[in-house]
């Protein structure tokens, strides 16, 4: 069976006869920095790497063409940076929007720890980002991927997998879990009478999601067969999750592979693998339950959302679903004017 995690550029880079890519050390600002990010602010690691990341990208840059510390950095080396970044490395405007992120936090923190008397980041410019609607898939197409999944279950030889599969599909679809939620989910994340889920989100902030029948059919299925995801000497770290991992080195099954294995069950399904990943099954519940006249508070409230604005996209690919049909439909929609 594939292992769980997948193969990182270290390793890639050694198989091709190459050797790794030395890191330089971080800068204790930026250490300090990212501390108080997991301490003060319940950041996640995926939002802690990326800054890392980007701020290990701004420090070299610092280094090596200003010959001086990310600290130390003036308004003018930010705007020449993110300007290189654009124009040379080719990088998406929502990255560079993340960047300068990181940027202004940075700076803001190190003005507030006494680090600096200003703060150069703060007149600096960000990139215009569309905001790009959702993809989504319809309630056919989740039927179809279910579908699928359960014929997996059914085979004699493949039965753990699919039903483990069945299990992260259903409850995927019955609460819009982050994909990082659902495959770190606690087996103490059940209630005791199995019908909701708490949940530990961005912040670190807890919340109830309500499961359906379905998706706690399906969990319960999956746990008669969860110890053979098991392995001898790994129980401890194994044991506290609810998908357990016989080979990631976290002890459950990690993003990439969820993701790996619904790429092989939309092509299994018939459908387009391209366009189906965890996270359009997020959108798909969000979408799915506004379409059956849910209000925006209560989605809002499920899939974790601070601010009731990120929620409003699904209001606007509701929209749009609906002037397709009307373009479709309509009498008077192919009447020339």
């Amino acid at each position: 069976m594939p292992a769980d995690r997948s193969t990182s550029k270290k390793d890639r880079a050694v198989r091709r006869g190459r050797p790794p890519k030395a890191r330089a050390p971080l800068p204790e600002t930026v250490v300090s920095f990212l501390d108080m990010l997991v301490a003060e602010r319940g950041a996640s690691a995926n939002t802690v790497a990326a800054y890392r990341r980007d701020l290990e990208d701004l420090a070299a840059f610092m280094a090596t063409k200003r010959a001086r510390p990310i600290v130390e950095a003036s308004g003018d080396d930010l705007r020449a940076y993110l300007e290189r970044s654009k124009t040379g490395k080719h990088v998406a405007a929502r990255t560079l929007a993340r960047r300068l992120s990181a940027i202004r936090q940075f700076f803001a923190f190190a003005l507030s720890e006494g680090l600096r008397q200003d703060d150069p980041a703060s007149a600096l410019d960000g990139p215009k980002i569309g905001r790009s609607l959702p993809k989504i898939l319809t309630e056919d197409d989740v039927d179809a991927l279910l579908s699928a999944a359960m014929r997996t279950a059914a085979d004699p030889d493949r039965r753990p997998e699919g039903l483990r599969l069945v299990a992260l599909l259903e409850v995927l679809y019955a609460t819009g879990l982050r994909v990082s939620e659902l495959v770190g989910l606690p087996l103490s994340a059940i209630a005791r009478d199995g019908r909701v889920l708490m949940v530990r989100g961005k912040g670190n902030k807890e919340r109830l999601v309500p499961l359906s029948d379905p998706a706690r059919a399906a969990l319960a299925d999956y746990l008669g067969v969860r110890d053979r995801f098991l392995v001898v000497g790994r129980e401890a770290v194994q044991a506290p999750f609810m998908f357990p991992s016989r080979t990631a080195r976290a002890g459950h099954l990690t993003r990439q592979r969820f993701a790996q294995l619904l790429k092989a069950l939309s092509i299994e399904a018939g459908l387009d693998p391209a366009k189906v990943s965890p996270h359009v099954l997020r959108h798909a519940f969000a979408t799915h339950l506004l379409n059956h006249g849910a209000d925006l508070r209560s989605v809002q409230k499920m899939l974790g959302h601070a601010d009731i604005s990120t929620t409003q996209i699904y209001t606007h690919v509701q929209g749009e679903r609906l002037a397709a049909l009307v373009e479709a439909h309509h009498p008077l929609a192919k009447r020339d004017r």
